[in-house]
């Protein structure tokens, strides 16, 4: 299932946060077209991206042993790798990079449908910090898990995981368009609750399947696992704070005018 939109809510003002981000993420993506040509595209690019992913993206064993790795290959020919910035900065760089075309399609998509509505609800200034705090946790998720890998992570996945937690718990009941391709390709409307907790389920699922073969698995579905439950985390202790209940009654969300300081009119 795919989301093309969410139909139902009205935003208060333009996410700018959220666009920034989009557009940073296309940014760097056209960089990597040019590193590694229209190749890149259908997942080849050759040793300048590959270079790239190995500076820019967050390889577990770095974090593990403090040593970050400095050449790609061996020997003294081997092309440099050294990131020119502590290896706690490519959790955060490593989120902007990725590894095609429908890799960034993808997360860009769901970025684009489920983001704007967090944003409008946090806030530019929160929405940004619960962005790559959600990001964080995910990363850390991944490392914990593969806590040996010298396979660069990268993608924006884990901290949109963590967007679309956050979904689960503000806007459960709202309808998301989705386009099903299974037999037939058609397009339906399902309350959010249930394609975000089968997606979840999806990544959990795959994730246990992947134990003990991550050489063999190019998803890190431990960090869309771990980004999904910080986000839902997030905004379960946001409500709290609030003084909301952390699951929302029944209900179709009402207009933007409705709302003052995040906090829903009796």
């Amino acid at each position: 299932m795919i989301p093309i939109s969410d139909s139902e809510l009205r935003r208060r003002r333009f996410p700018v946060v959220n666009v920034a981000i989009i557009a940073l993420n296309a940014l760097v993506f056209l960089y990597e077209i040019q590193l590694g040509g229209l190749d890149f595209l259908f997942g080849g690019g050759g040793t300048g991206i590959a270079v790239f992913f190995h500076t820019w993206g967050f390889i577990p064993e770095d974090l593990s042993s403090g040593q970050p790795f400095q050449r790609l290959g061996f020997g003294a020919g081997s092309p440099d790798i050294t990131t020119p910035a502590p290896t706690w900065v490519t959790i955060f760089s490593s989120m902007f990079i990725h590894g095609g075309f429908m890799h960034f399609a993808g997360n860009m998509l769901f970025l684009w449908v489920f983001g704007d509505n967090i944003e409008d609800r946090l806030g530019h200034p929160m929405y940004l910090a619960f962005y790559l705090l959600a990001g964080l946790a995910a990363t850390m998720s991944h490392w914990i898990i593969d806590s040996q890998s010298q396979t660069p992570l990268v993608g924006a996945s884990g901290a949109i995981s963590g967007v679309m937690g956050a979904y689960l718990l503000l806007y459960p009941y709202n309808r998301i368009k989705v386009l099903v391709l299974f037999i037939f390709i058609t397009v339906v409307q399902i309350p959010a609750m249930y394609m975000l907790g089968f997606w979840f389920l999806l990544q959990l699922v795959n994730g246990l399947g992947s134990l003990g073969l991550s050489s063999q698995v190019d998803v890190a579905f431990f960090a869309h696992v771990g980004g999904f439950l910080a986000g839902m985390g997030g905004i379960a202790l946001y409500k709290l704070a609030h003084g909301q209940p952390v699951w929302p009654s029944r209900g179709r969300p009402g207009p933007p005018t409705q709302y003052w300081r995040g906090r829903p009119l009796d």
